[in-house]
């Protein structure tokens, strides 16, 4: 079985859990309106998902 052997401090855990930090998520750039959004989303200033219309947008 498995025993601590002494705790760690808050600085070593830091150090190990270093490359869990968070990232940037991905983007990309709307075919039509050049928006940035995510990819695989539909974009919120046209409301076109590739080429197709998938959402009436407000202006406003």
């Amino acid at each position: 079985m498995a025993v601590q052997q002494s705790r760690k401090s808050k600085s070593k855990r830091g150090k190990r859990n270093a490359h869990r930090r968070l990232k940037n998520p991905p983007t990309a750039k709307c075919m039509r309106c050049q928006q940035i959004v995510q990819p695989h989303r539909v974009c919120s200033n046209c409301g076109y998902y590739g080429k197709r219309k998938v959402v009436e947008v407000e202006e406003g």
